[in-house]
């Protein structure tokens, strides 16, 4: 499969809180972060359908980094977690 990404990952110890009606307040842990998005492990949910917008806060040990919720999109999922796009 060709790598068809266009900004480059940076490993995350990052937790993101994604809110949907159909899930609730759930927290996840991030893979990778980047300009264009975030990989978090499922761990025993399960993934919400690609084109599923949802709201992300995201943490780090040092505090959260957005305060408001931003918009992202589920792109795809993968090895037990599901990617995420800014939009």
């Amino acid at each position: 499969m060709q790598d068809q990404r266009r900004y480059m990952r940076a490993n995350s110890q990052a937790q993101v809180e994604i809110s949907h009606p159909s899930l609730g307040l759930v927290e996840f842990k991030a893979k990778d972060l980047s300009d264009g998005g975030v990989f978090v492990f499922l761990g025993n949910h399960i993934a919400l359908p690609i084109g599923t917008l949802v709201k992300a806060r995201i943490k780090r040990h040092t505090g959260v980094i957005n305060e408001q919720p931003v918009d992202m999109q589920v792109v795809h999922h993968h090895s037990g977690g599901m990617g995420l796009m800014f939009v």
